[in-house]
């Protein structure tokens, strides 16, 4: 992927260093941990459009209002292809909803370390990236994109790219009133159903990360060889019924909340090849 060059965003916060997220057992969390908490999360139902393996309760009332935090130090190149990744998002983003005569407003994509207080309540590394609906902020550990590469065998540029998208994915779906309905449906369903209502979100966003990568790649060429492997190869090692297999041996499709490996990139696939939202609606789709 030849990301170099092009754009940077301006709505990187670098809480790394900032003391601003809680160490979990005095240091990193090893990526042994982050596999397994990925699974607990999966089995046990866990709200896919906040992801956070640890809540503290009572929502933004419980977290202290913090100013914006500074971007990235000059040389990080893990950093900078993050933040070249949400620019285009922006990009591509703000024209799409142009069209719909909706106004595109971009996340904050917020860097840290452990743990990190956000609007939803406490967010762990240990879950991987993942999206707050009530500050409008993506959290990454960037030492999830090791885990991806050395334990989930999901290595590679792209691969990190569509997990990017894919959370960027949920904010769209924040902006158009997605996510409140869908929350609200779940609260009033039982487990399994609340289950399969958040897959269907969960796969939406998988399309709607291939409709940034059409766009994208039409405007850029940005792409190498390679590349929409990588990305089919993260979605595949990311899938509910891959993940159980590798862990537990059985396949539970009840506890899934992310989708079968072949949902997955069947549904990023459609999005990458006709870059259009309408084809996203999962929510309604007969076969997932």
């Amino acid at each position: 992927m030849k990301w170099e060059g092009y754009r940077q965003s301006s709505n990187v916060e670098d809480r790394r260093g900032s003391g601003s997220g809680f160490g979990l057992g005095g240091g990193r969390i090893s990526a042994g941990a982050i596999v397994i908490a990925l699974i607990g999360g999966l089995l046990f139902g866990i709200d896919p459009l906040t992801m956070l393996s640890v809540i503290t309760g009572g929502g933004s009332s419980m977290v202290q209002e913090q100013g914006p935090a500074p971007p990235a130090p000059p040389g990080d190149t893990q950093a900078a292809f993050v933040s070249t990744v949400l620019a285009d998002t922006e990009d591509v983003w703000t024209g799409l909803l142009r069209q719909e005569n909706k106004i595109y407003e971009p996340p904050k994509l917020v860097l840290f370390r452990g743990a990190a207080l956000t609007a939803c309540g406490q967010g762990s590394a240990a879950m991987g990236p993942f999206y707050c609906p009530e500050d409008q902020r993506i959290y990454i550990d960037l030492n999830f994109f090791d885990t991806m590469a050395n334990q989930l065998g999901a290595g590679g540029d792209f691969a990190q790219a569509y997990v990017i998208s894919h959370e960027v994915g949920h904010h769209v779906q924040n902006l158009l009133g997605i996510s409140e309905r869908v929350n609200a449906a779940r609260a009033h369903l039982p487990r399994s159903q609340a289950n399969s209502l958040s897959v269907r979100v969960e796969l939406q966003a998988d399309c709607l990360a291939g409709v940034w990568a059409y766009h994208s790649q039409r405007s850029k060429g940005w792409l190498e060889q390679g590349d929409i492997e990588e990305a089919m190869n993260a979605a595949t090692q990311i899938g509910d019924d891959t993940l159980q297999r590798k862990t537990r041996d059985t396949i539970v499709p009840e506890s899934f909340t992310h989708g079968t490996s072949a949902q997955r990139t069947r549904w990023f696939t459609r999005g990458l090849q006709t870059g259009n939202m309408t084809d996203c609606n999962t929510l309604e789709a007969g076969k997932l």
